[in-house]
């Protein structure tokens, strides 16, 4: 059995999946192979490396911090981002809450960021290095657009991999994954709806005209996917972990109250679920 767990983006509701993660580090339960999308990918590493509740921390302590996002970031000249990237991806993992490279490069599993090629708008699978201070392409995977600027990674740029493919469970199959986990952090009924900014994104990545069909057919493909994630669901080929109430949680949520019910719902689903993924395991 080749075992794959799938996680999906959203920026701070994927404090969902942190809960889900911090169950499964209880439960022994690794993967052979993980793929995470934005937030998805800059999470599942702290899973990956073994540090329970280190999510918890970053959520807690520094995702209120005045330090770790806002306008003023997206306004500096020299940052035009809305996240505090040297701080988020600098200070926190290498100074204030470190994050275990050791660990990390001894798990065994292959891991992998999803990034859009803002010239092609197509998925990218981008191997994430074990030593890689910067967390360079995992920048990349959470470069959601308007609210950072496109990642370059060798001779690409590359902005969020959940434009173009926000849940990879197809990606899973692809590497050989006959049991795959799907951590989603939007509820089961959540329809995707076309953005209300689609005409300025539009005309801000006027210069990239694939990647503008992209994000114009984001919510058509995602909700597309979706339908037939749920029937390979309902088929056996796939086990799904989704929030049953995200309480209201904003993709830039910063109250520590929200993050911590929410982050509990996930541990909670995780708990209670696991008789069942152990039979969908073994099955």
């Amino acid at each position: 059995m080749k075992l794959g767990i799938v996680m999906e983006g959203g920026a701070s509701r994927t404090v969902f999946s942190c809960g889900v993660t911090d169950c499964f580090l209880e439960e022994e339960l690794m993967p052979d192979y993980f793929v995470g999308v934005s937030a998805g990918i800059a999470y599942g590493v702290s899973y990956l490396s073994r540090q329970k509740e280190r999510n918890l921390k970053i959520i807690m302590e520094y995702m209120p911090d005045k330090r770790y996002m806002g306008v003023r970031y997206l306004l500096d000249r020299n940052m035009k981002s809305f996240y505090n990237i040297p701080f988020v991806f600098g200070d926190v993992p290498n100074r204030l809450l470190p994050f275990d490279y050791g660990a990390f490069a001894a798990y065994e599993g292959e891991v992998e960021a999803v990034v859009t090629n803002i010239r092609t708008g197509r998925p990218e699978y981008l191997p994430v290095l074990r030593d890689d201070r910067s967390f360079e392409t995992i920048v990349a995977s959470c470069a959601l657009p308007v609210l950072f600027q496109p990642v370059r990674i060798g001779k690409r740029y590359y902005l969020d991999g959940g434009i173009s493919d926000s849940v990879p469970y197809r990606r899973a199959w692809e590497k050989g994954c006959d049991k795959v986990i799907v951590i989603l952090t939007r509820e089961r009924d959540y329809v995707k709806k076309a953005e209300k900014a689609q005409l300025a994104v539009s005309a801000l990545y006027h210069r990239y005209p694939k990647l503008v069909e992209c994000l114009k057919r984001r919510a058509e493909v995602y909700n597309q996917s979706m339908k037939e994630l749920y029937q390979a669901e309902r088929e056996g080929r796939i086990f799904v972990l989704a929030p049953e109430d995200v309480f209201g949680t904003k993709r830039t949520e910063s109250s520590p109250e929200k993050l911590r019910k929410l982050y509990e719902e996930g541990y909670a689903q995780a708990k209670k679920s696991m008789d069942a993924i152990r039979s969908y395991l073994n099955g």
